[in-house]
């Protein structure tokens, strides 16, 4: 009898253990934070009553970011402390806590205990607690020591961590990312936490994929434990929703009996139709809930929200959804961060930062050195925004402890994103690293998502046998064989309240002081300067692009889309190189990149942008800029044409010394048969008469949870409601209301960071508002002398909150942003000439080496003696074409001209000078038909002088192999040659 008694108690704990659903809520609320060390503050008795009261995400220095220097950040000792209940329904049950992230390192206390302690500053990690809290009405208690020294050592090795670093890491320092409390019964899927909790979660990919059928196989895989105590039968199940809700498809794996105590992957796949894929601008995301069954009821589910898109790195393109698309876009910090909040903000204004990127036509954020915080990843896969994801790096290959660092961050990065569909690139390091280092990066990789789609490589890389993509920070690379693509380019700077020469404050371009002690000017410009350089920079990477040839350019990232509180060269403390500013408000440069941007290729919309304003005094004459993809622009003034401008740059449009006269200033572009296909106007506006303040459009309702922020716009108007584009007015405001001001940024004393009063810049700012855990009607005032004020009215809405828990995710209620469409079915490019293929070459010196220059490997060249007598090489072709063009990167191409004859089966075809570039030259000939063709140095080589790059450190950045022959009068190097055939005419 007692033994059928002891049996049917464990059934029935056995039942309970498995019948509790997983509950995964918001841990946010309800923190207390003290900058200082008190060692007391571990205990749960400690008395922590004076403490500020905070919600998370929250840096405990956040009222410095942009107000100090990167290094001047506060760093030092901060106790976080939060009491919580747990249901008493959870009893028995498994709980874990889930950190996005902390900064730098943390010591973790539950209930006087110690947890565990996690350190690299970067990635997500979690704790089992099931065993240390209490259920019911007792209250637990956490406490938590965060250290954020620039100089912190990891405990076990005594080694700093490489990305520590006061250039690029801003330091914002504490649990300045979301955390979660998940509770689940004991047979469960894990979570993909792997340093702490040594385990891998849910793993969700398609492959045979039909894109124009729209169908894709889709897996399921879920590392599964049984905690039970005792052997459990388990079937796993898969349903798939779609965006709107709708059951897509219900499939099963097969069974798996689980011992008691045991890990295992279960797995099922099923073919799914009618899919809707992933892609720029189109960020379709279904749910895929994995289900645990035991008897046939559910004991676990999880829910991953995820896209499904296919991808092909090869022929030195990148394909998504079967189309070639040319990366353009931006390589931002990590920090991504904003005034006087740094990166914590919450998941609404993430994704309309991210969005204006794909707004702006931008279709890849390369995240720097370190890996990004969950809600950014997940913010890109909304906004369909391309990602590629650091591990953790400074700069340069490393050995020992800090790669071990390195490699652990990659892994843990990996495990935690492998379902976002937005990341496509993992990089692996900030610079080359080595061939062995690139294999083990790999190795990870095919560990944990060898099937996500993804390809692996790092900066520069450029001979590489094992990495899947590369390219160098600044220059244009190309291959026939992985991508290339440039991944910091245009690294100028330029403040948004500087319009041009012409307009107050009158911030001549090249007007700055010495960085370190070096000259700056070469990085600080105004904004139609800088917008312009834009152009320039993009047209290199663009006149290689996919259809040039069979080597090509996979395309760049700028650096950087926001302004960055991070490593600068200016006048201010803080990097201005963004398209938008610190507040996400949009400069010159971001409206060219636009009109370059808009196709996956190729431009597939015609328009056009006029660089400035029209609001100029009597006299000014200056010349004007077009960014157009139009094939010729037509510039007229008050209805009177200017007539045609000089096109440069495949995009820029010049008019000289236009004279400024008050109306209207109009752009017309035509296409190569003359028609009309786009047009552009701005006008002069009046006198600043009042202002205006407008609420950000926002998706989700601003919450009081203490953590939310609205972002309200300020400007200078005129009589007629136009912005005044040259307005300087300082505001002052007053807010009213259960609100916290967080103000806005502007060039001056501490850039106005938390002040009541503050300039415009162009006449529009923007300031942040931060609600209170008190709903109701916040009042916010604006003055400035002479001008009408304004009044704007917000209402935060309660954020329902219980015992330190919250039901409420932080990206609850945000969708998909689908703007773009899905992926166009028509090709994305049109070749433009044939590339004949070089098979031998002989040379007048070094004739062993000439087929380095047309071996597809830009570490190599050839090069003569140095004597000019030796300077030809001539190359035979793989048949007699008709030459048309020869594309050439020479050695110190950055800073040196070569003065050439090229011949053509002995027939001169071009006689001439190269031109300094980024990389590729490409020289038009007089059309010749023959089957060699001999390049010859023709007179002594030049230094153009000021033409090369180098970082205000002293670092020169290469442009070229790594032998340097900038010196060399006599000399010919020749890293790639290739020589093309103009298309057959149309019939």
């Amino acid at each position: 009898m007692i033994k059928k008694t002891v049996i049917a108690f464990l059934l029935a704990f056995t039942c309970l253990y498995l019948q509790a659903q997983r509950t995964t809520y918001n841990f946010n609320t309800s923190w207390k934070v003290f900058v200082g060390d008190t060692a007391a503050a571990s205990a749960t008795a400690f008395n922590d009553a004076s403490w500020k009261p905070v919600t998370l995400p929250y840096a405990w220095n956040e009222d410095e970011a942009f107000k100090k220097d990167i290094k001047d950040l506060s760093t030092g000792i901060a106790w976080y402390r939060k009491h919580f209940k747990i249901p008493a329904a959870a009893k028995g049950q498994k709980i874990f806590l889930e950190f996005e992230g902390i900064r730098q390192a943390g010591e973790f206390y539950l209930n006087g205990k110690h947890l565990g302690l996690h350190e690299n500053g970067v990635t997500a990690f979690g704790f089992d607690i099931s065993d240390l809290v209490t259920t019911g009405d007792a209250e637990n208690v956490l406490a938590v020591r965060i250290d954020n020294s620039w100089e912190y050592k990891e405990v076990a090795t005594n080694t700093k961590f490489q990305w520590e670093d006061k250039n690029f890491n801003a330091n914002y320092g504490g649990i300045n990312k979301n955390v979660y409390l998940h509770i689940c019964g004991n047979v469960y899927q894990t979570l993909p936490l792997f340093t702490t909790l040594g385990t891998t979660g849910v793993y969700v990919y398609a492959d045979n994929f039909n894109i124009k059928g729209g169908t894709a196989t889709i897996h399921a895989e879920s590392q599964i434990k049984n905690e039970t105590g005792q052997p459990q039968t388990i079937s796993y199940e898969v349903a798939i929703t779609d965006a709107k809700g709708t059951p897509v498809k219900t499939f099963a794996g097969s069974n798996t009996t689980l011992a008691a105590g045991a890990t295992a992957i279960v797995k099922a796949a099923s073919a799914v139709n009618n899919l809707h894929f992933w892609s720029w601008g189109y960020g379709y995301l279904y749910s895929v809930q994995t289900r645990l069954k035991v008897n046939g009821k559910v004991v676990d589910a999880v829910n991953t929200k995820t896209g499904f898109r296919k991808t092909e790195f090869k022929d030195g393109m990148i394909y998504l959804n079967d189309r070639v698309i040319m990366v353009h876009g931006y390589a931002q910090r990590t920090s991504n961060e904003w005034p006087a909040i740094g990166l914590s903000v919450p998941a609404w204004l993430s994704d309309y930062s991210n969005g204006l990127m794909v707004e702006g036509n931008g279709n890849l954020v390369r995240w720097m050195h370190i890996t990004p915080w969950k809600q950014d990843i997940e913010s890109c896969d909304r906004v369909g925004l391309l990602q590629s994801m650091q591990a953790g790096d400074a700069e340069h290959d490393i050995t020992g402890t800090r790669w071990e660092q390195r490699k652990a961050v990659m892994r843990d990065a990996i495990i935690y994103n492998k379902n976002n569909p937005s990341i496509i690139f993992y990089e692996s390091g900030n610079e080359s690293i080595s061939e062995e280092h690139m294999q083990e990066m790999k190795a990870i990789r095919d560990q944990y998502d060898l099937h996500g789609g993804r390809a692996i490589g790092s900066r520069e890389m450029l001979n590489s046998k094992v990495a899947e993509y590369g390219g160098e920070m600044l220059y244009t690379n190309k291959s026939a064989h992985i991508p290339m693509w440039a991944m910091e380019y245009s690294r100028d700077e330029g403040a948004r309240k500087y319009w041009d020469d012409y307009t107050p404050p009158f911030h001549k371009d090249g007007d700055g002081p010495l960085y370190n002690g070096q000259n700056a000017a070469v990085y600080n410009r105004n904004m139609e300067s800088h917008a312009v350089e834009n152009v320039k920079r993009w047209f290199e990477f663009w006149n290689e692009r996919p259809g040039t040839g069979k080597r090509v350019s996979a395309g760049g990232v700028n650096i950087v889309f926001s302004e960055t509180n991070t490593h600068h060269r200016g006048a201010e403390n803080y990097r201005r190189s963004g398209e938008v500013d610190a507040l996400r408000i949009k400069k010159q440069n971001y409206y060219a990149n636009q009109v370059m941007w808009d196709g996956w290729v190729n431009p597939e919309k015609y328009s056009l942008h006029i660089i400035g304003h029209w609001n100029y005094t009597a006299g000014v004459k200056k010349d004007i800029y077009v960014v157009s993809s139009a094939a010729k622009v037509e510039l007229k003034v008050n209805g009177k044409s200017l007539g045609f401008g000089l096109k440069s740059d495949g995009f820029l449009f010049t008019f000289k010394n236009v004279e400024w006269q008050s109306g209207t200033l109009s752009a017309t572009g035509y296409n190569d048969k003359g028609k009309q296909v786009c047009e552009g106007t701005i006008t002069t506006k009046g006198t600043p008469a009042a202002l205006r303040l407008t609420n950000i459009e926002r998706p989700v309702p601003f919450v009081a949870n203490g953590q939310d922020l609205s972002l309200v716009e300020v400007e200078v108007i005129d009589a007629n409601g136009e912005r005044c584009p040259t307005a300087l007015n300082m505001i002052n405001f007053r807010l009213d209301g259960p609100a916290e001001w967080r103000g806005g940024m502007a060039i001056g004393p501490d850039n106005y960071i938390l002040a009541k009063s503050l300039p415009v810049e162009n006449g529009v700012n923007r300031v942040l508002i931060r609600s209170t855990t008190t709903a109701g009607n916040i009042t916010i005032k604006a003055t400035a002398d002479g001008l009408q004020p304004a009044t704007l009215t917000l209402n935060s809405i309660p954020f329902m909150e219980k015992d330190g828990l919250a039901t409420q995710l932080p990206a609850a209620g945000l969708q998909g942003r689908l703007n773009r469409g899905s992926t166009p079915s028509t090709p994305s490019y049109t070749m433009t000439r044939t590339p004949i293929a070089i098979v031998k070459a002989t040379a007048g010196a070094h004739a062993d080496s000439a087929f380095a220059s047309y071996d597809d490997n830009e570490l190599s060249d050839w090069v003569n003696d140095g004597q000019l007598e030796t300077a030809w090489i001539e190359y035979e072709l793989e048949r007699t074409a008709t030459v048309s063009e020869i594309t050439l990167k020479l050695n110190n191409f950055r800073s040196r001209a070569y003065p050439l004859v090229i011949t053509v089966d002995g027939r001169e075809v071009f006689k001439g000078s190269t031109k300094p570039t980024l990389g590729y030259y490409t020289i038009a000939c007089k059309p010749e038909k023959g089957k060699k063709v001999r390049i010859q140095l023709a007179t002594l080589s030049k230094d153009e002088g000021g033409n090369t790059m180098a970082e205000v450190n002293g670092k020169k950045l290469d442009d070229g192999v790594a032998r340097d022959d900038s010196k060399a009068k006599g000399t010919l190097s020749i890293i790639e040659a290739e020589v093309y055939e103009a298309l057959p005419s149309a019939p």
